[in-house]
């Protein structure tokens, strides 16, 4: 089925026009090996994320069984967003993020680690969900790799900036307690991949807007406008991270440029970053292990 391709033409997989399988650089956008060896077929059928929007998807759940299986006992199952919860040990073992985690336990990695953990079971259908319906779209744009630092970066910033929040409203405004009536004061300990998506749709508001596109910059307003009033009606919606997101996502899109042909580094980037952030995971587990 995924028989190699020795000669003949293929479509470079950045800009879209034609090469020589063995071309070692596309003359057009300059990426080196347009041909990928031979496996064209093999990288479309995986779609224009490569794949990666299963992946994340699957990590994910995997995660979110693996959480709920550490403490049966603890499994919450109150009210609707409590539905299926895991524990708040399973979560911190995992590597949940927030102004607790980073600052009071010194656990700065747990940024990268809790994009992937999720705190109920309406909370990672809901993830899950946009995950898959934005993954295609965002690497059409950019590419899968600079898809996948958009990911991994924009989730960064945006449990970053709901722990910097916190840390200084309780250190040094003392506003805390007011602003947590609006759903704004930042979050002691936050998970979910939701910063990344917003993460996405900030990327992709910057492309609607360097590129023109009025109508794609509208619905996407569209929908993340509704989606922070919501953050604000709703207890336990961290509206920090989302907002983290959106503006990680938009300036990383600034920096990538997504009216430039994808490079083959960026790919390498992307697969260090991946490797980064699911070895935070893994360094929870070890620190919290032996604590």
């Amino acid at each position: 089925m995924f028989e190699r391709q020795t000669s003949g033409s293929v479509v470079c997989p950045s800009c879209g026009r034609l090469v020589g399988v063995r071309d070692p650089q596309c003359f057009n956008c300059g990426r080196r090996n347009p041909g990928l060896w031979g496996f064209t077929q093999l990288f479309q059928r995986l779609g224009r994320d490569l794949g990666f929007g299963r992946v994340a998807i699957g990590i994910c759940l995997v995660l979110y069984v693996v959480s709920l299986a550490i403490d049966t006992s603890q499994i919450g199952m109150a009210g609707f967003f409590g539905l299926l919860s895991p524990s708040e040990r399973a979560l911190d073992l995992l590597g949940w993020s927030g102004a607790v985690p980073v600052f009071d336990h010194g656990r700065w990695w747990s940024v990268l680690s809790a994009g992937w953990l999720h705190g109920g079971l309406i909370h990672i259908g809901f993830n899950m969900y946009w995950l898959h319906m934005l993954s295609p779209a965002t690497a059409h744009i950019f590419g899968p790799g600079r898809s996948i630092l958009l990911f991994v970066g924009s989730s960064a910033a945006g449990f970053a900036v709901t722990s910097v929040v916190l840390y200084v409203n309780v250190m040094y405004l003392g506003l805390a307690g007011p602003l947590r009536l609006v759903g704004l004061s930042g979050a002691a300990y936050t998970v979910g991949a939701s910063a990344a998506i917003f993460g996405w749709i900030g990327a992709l508001i910057y492309y609607g807007r360097r590129a023109g596109g009025s109508q794609l910059r509208q619905q996407l307003l569209g929908f993340v406008i509704p989606m922070f009033v919501l953050g604000l009606l709703i207890p336990g919606i961290d509206n920090w991270a989302h907002l983290g997101g959106l503006g990680g996502g938009y300036l990383l899109a600034k920096w990538l440029d997504p009216m430039k042909p994808e490079r083959i580094d960026h790919m390498v980037a992307a697969m260090v970053a991946l490797a980064v952030s699911l070895a935070a995971v893994l360094a929870s587990v070890v620190v919290g292990l032996r604590a």
